[in-house]
């Protein structure tokens, strides 16, 4: 197994306006991005039991050309609102940091 956080080249998120947040995962080589997106664990169902969401309310995109994952979901509170505690949206990432991935090869 290989956490997201170990073999993403990027794995960051940010506003897409002040409703919905955008994350991508971006991979080194298009190699590793195939691998990844062999495994099926990189999809919209992920993204949805992370954030708490339904599986409909998730804007799921592979890009293989930039050998990314990106996916955008509502904000639980608007950018800026009270209770916000990220206006920027810029550490809605983490969770998907610690994901593993089972890739050939490691254990």
């Amino acid at each position: 197994m290989a956490r997201i956080a170990d073999i993403a080249t990027v794995c960051k998120s940010k506003n897409a306006g002040p409703f919905e947040l955008t994350i991508d995962i971006v991979f080194g080589s298009r190699e590793l991005f195939e691998k990844v997106a062999a495994t099926g664990v990189v999809n919209a169902k992920l993204f949805a039991k992370l954030y708490g969401i339904s599986e409909s309310e998730v804007l799921f995109t592979p890009y293989p050309a930039g050998n990314a994952f990106k996916a955008t979901i509502p904000r639980r509170i608007p950018s800026g609102d009270v209770g916000d505690t990220d206006i920027y949206g810029a550490q809605q990432h983490a969770p998907l940091l610690d994901v593993d991935i089972p890739l050939p090869g490691n254990a």
